[in-house]
């Protein structure tokens, strides 16, 4: 039975990870952002929602991000048109995690529009970063399922809470969603543009949020991925014209330098080749001008020998 449970945990997808080690990434994942319910829970009955209207939210939209910016928005004060539209043009990236999540999946079709329910940031990056079709799907439905059942739990629990809790400003719990993102998307800034997008990003949202309404400063700051996108092929394009250009110059000197080219007794820096080479260049050209010299009067004999004929 050992051995068995065993082999189980080291079933891979054609050499990828194991699926022990998926699961225990998707649970990660799941545990840890699905306890970040209980904070919109309590902030958004502190917005004025009630439980029900809490609930509904966590089993439909079932996006954080999008939630914490409708509650946000109607806790300031927005109205629940603008606090909509703010949460909707926030959701409108799930859009594309599903069109990537489409191809590494290749789910069938019948199970599409239940799976749709469940792409979102989580789920997306725990799925991408797996390197088969296998345990892709299998860190996609563990963290969906996860993540579900937990978040609309926590948020039963939050919204219930809320009167027991008070001043939910005092806690500090509306900054737990957030939080738990940041701690998720650190890892995964490797490269200088991928930190320089993340700093682009933050000074953006937080430059424009006193000038802009509710949600929208989260949009604006998805601008800074074209921007660094631009620097970043501007400058490589710079560096590859320079490279270009070095080798363009090496090869030209190589070529100058080279004392085997006959053309380079032509030329004036002849004179400031060393000694030998240029009695060597001037030998070279002797004789090839003594070669012509014989051709021509080789030549000068045969016309002499035709007239006299």
């Amino acid at each position: 039975m050992a051995e068995q449970t065993a082999l189980t945990d080291r079933r891979t997808d054609g050499g990828g990870r194991p699926d022990a080690a998926v699961v225990r990434d998707a649970l990660g994942v799941g545990i840890a952002v699905g306890l970040s319910g209980f904070a919109f829970g309590v902030t958004s009955a502190g917005s004025g929602l009630s439980v029900w209207q809490t609930c509904a939210l966590s089993l439909l939209v079932f996006t954080g991000a999008s939630q914490f910016a409708l509650v946000g928005a109607l806790a300031a004060g927005g109205s629940p048109l603008t606090a909509a539209a703010g949460a909707f043009f926030l959701g409108v990236r799930n859009a594309f995690y599903g069109l990537r999540l489409s191809q590494s999946l290749s789910l069938p079709r019948a199970v599409r529009p239940f799976a749709a329910q469940w792409v979102i940031d989580e789920t997306a990056a725990v799925s991408l970063a797996q390197p088969g079709r296998r345990a892709a799907r299998l860190g996609f439905a563990v963290t969906g399922v996860t993540l579900y059942v937990l978040w609309n739990l926590t948020t039963l629990l939050g919204a219930l809470g809320a009167e027991a809790i008070g001043d939910t400003d005092a806690w500090g719990l509306d900054a737990a969603g957030p939080a738990v993102f940041l701690a998720l998307l650190a890892p995964m800034l490797r490269t200088t543009a991928e930190r320089a997008v993340a700093v682009l990003a933050v000074f953006l949202g937080l430059g424009l949020l006193p000038v802009l309404p509710a949600g929208v400063p989260v949009l604006m700051a998805a601008l800074a991925a074209p921007a660094v996108m631009y620097v970043e092929g501007r400058r490589r394009s710079h560096a590859e014209g320079r490279r270009g250009s070095g080798l363009a110059e090496e090869s030209d000197r190589t070529r100058r330098d080279d004392p085997t080219d006959p053309n380079i007794r032509d030329r004036p820096y002849n004179r400031a080749l060393p000694n030998d080479l240029a009695e060597q260049h001037d030998r070279a050209g002797q004789h090839d001008r003594g070669g012509q010299d014989d051709r021509g009067g080789q030549d000068g004999r045969v016309d002499t020998e035709e007239e006299q004929r």
